[in-house]
């Protein structure tokens, strides 16, 4: 039986992911702002949990209809059978989201429909799910528009991002499926040099690493669809181990490099990439982004630069990124590099000429993920004094 889906993603990932789904045997994929519809057998849901790199969830649509008002609402909710896809001792949330809804409180609509699946479910047994809204069972997300609404259950649990790897809390990581979409739309593909010279805690690097070992980024955790009735513990085992089996062998030579002038931000990349088990994949070292050498003849630079988000830093980085632009003149011609910035002065302070723009976002920030094809060029006269470059992600 053929099911329909939605993967939300990073805005920007929109046509990455389509393929993504595509590749993995979605049909009818539908690339849409902030996400992709696709259909196909409710197995497809263990698969793209498994191995997405780009989505940040995957949620199963279980009905969807026309609504004119809050009570509507509740009675298209209240009408799904939701004994048949979950036991009513499940923790439970409920997200809604909304675009032009008629319904002007987005809380009382959550409100709603909460009270439609508990109703329902106590009609039915004579017992409602508990509301958890920390680590629930299961999350029913709606989403409205002016006159549709769209329920869903979500498979996924966590964040498709949190690949079970990060042992440590940054300040403002970079997402991994970010990253990974950096990745995809910069043409890297395994073999390729690939460095990050600003790695912070590594998540660039460590993202290329899991690609080139061919490991699935679910591999090392649990998902939502685990606690639905029509979870399957063989086909899902089958599943996870032709992935583990599929794994390469790091190479002698690692062609992916990684680097940071932080000594603390170095550590905690080797800890991140030991923990992710592609600590051999990437060649790891403390090092200037302004004055460290292109470890081959040609390549890729993927780095998310810092980029101003508090008072002064504007100046700084008015100083910085002339010299970054100098220091990828003068040690990586014959590379392309691909920054990521919410700095929209990035290409005029840097000093190169972007073969290729396009607009990102890194949470709620809107960014740009810039494309420069480096050729060799003297350095300017004021950056000739140096300076050095710190860890963003």
């Amino acid at each position: 039986m053929t099911e329909r889906f939605f993967a939300p993603c990073p805005r920007g990932l929109e046509p990455a992911l389509a393929a993504e789904l595509d590749a993995q045997g979605g049909t009818y994929v539908t690339p849409a702002d902030g996400g992709v519809g696709f259909a196909g057998a409710l197995e497809l849901a263990y698969r793209a949990n498994l191995e997405s790199r780009l989505a940040s969830r995957i949620l199963w649509q279980v009905a969807h209809g026309r609504y004119r008002n809050a009570d509507e609402l509740y009675a298209l909710a209240n009408a799904v059978d939701w004994g048949k896809h979950f036991a009513a001792a499940r923790t439970l949330r409920v997200d809604v989201a909304a675009t032009r809804s008629p319904i002007a409180s987005l809380e009382f609509a959550t409100l709603r429909v909460k009270d439609a699946v508990c109703d329902r479910f106590r009609a039915d047994t004579g017992v409602r799910p508990s509301i958890d809204k920390e680590r629930p069972d299961v999350r029913v997300h709606a989403y409205l528009t002016e006159r549709e609404a769209t329920l869903y259950l979500d498979t996924s649990g966590e964040a498709l991002f949190k690949r079970g790897w990060r042992r440590e809390a940054d300040v403002a990581p970079l997402r991994e499926n970010l990253a990974a979409g950096m990745l995809a739309l910069s043409g890297w593909t395994p073999g390729t040099p690939l460095l990050d010279p600003m790695c912070g805690s590594g998540t660039i690097a460590i993202e290329a690493a899991l690609a080139a070992a061919d490991i699935a980024p679910g591999q090392g955790r649990t998902f939502g669809f685990q606690k639905l009735a029509w979870y399957d513990g063989p086909t899902w085992q089958r599943l996870r181990q032709r992935a583990r089996d599929r794994t390469r062998a790091a190479p002698s030579a690692p062609s992916i490099f990684a680097s940071d002038i932080d000594p603390r931000a170095v550590a905690q990349c080797g800890r991140n990439a030991a923990a992710a088990g592609v600590a051999d994949w990437i060649d790891l070292s403390e090092a200037d982004a302004l004055s460290r050498p292109a470890p081959g003849s040609s390549g890729l630079v993927v780095a998310n630069p810092p980029y101003g988000v508090r008072l002064g830093d504007e100046d700084t980085l008015a100083v910085f990124y002339p010299k970054l632009g100098d220091a990828l003149k003068q040690h990586f011609a014959g590379w392309t590099a691909c920054l990521l910035t919410g700095d929209p002065r990035l290409p005029k302070l840097i000093g190169l000429k972007p073969s290729k723009r396009t607009p990102l976002y890194n949470g709620a920030i809107e960014c740009r993920l810039f494309r420069f094809e480096i050729v060799s060029g003297r350095p300017r006269r004021e950056a000739r004094a140096g300076g050095a470059a710190g860890s963003e992600c």
